[in-house]
């Protein structure tokens, strides 16, 4: 994913309600009329919250008649999901490390840690 593609990703996801609008079309597609619902908005400014959502690639909107349906694109979440995995094993590798001095130092209290790295 590159690094403009994720930006536009993250953004979009910042805003709760595009987040819980994503997690109501993570159940199946929905029209505007059916997404602005549970909110206190206005269908205009659910449209607004959509089109960010649809240039960040999030969402997909079809024809189907006079529907217009969004459902939810999975690729950028999964691309965004991979980014944040490789930062979860540093941090994972970086606390196993932590774990094995804090148990050193609880096995031998009177040594000085050994350098772990």
């Amino acid at each position: 994913m590159s690094p403009a593609q994720l930006d536009v990703t993250f953004s979009a996801l910042a805003d709760p309600t595009r987040r819980a609008i994503l997690a109501r079309l993570a159940k199946g597609e929905a029209t505007v009329l059916e997404l602005a619902r549970p909110f206190k908005l206005s269908q205009p400014a659910i449209s607004k919250h959509l089109r960010v959502l649809e240039h960040a690639g999030l969402i997909a909107r079809d024809r189907d008649g006079s529907r217009r349906p969004c459902r939810i694109q999975a690729r950028p979440l999964a691309e965004a999901s991979r980014w944040l995995e490789d930062y979860r094993r540093l941090w994972e590798a970086n606390f196993e490390r932590l774990d094995g001095l804090l148990a050193e130092m609880q096995a031998n209290p009177s040594q000085p840690p050994a350098d772990p790295g």
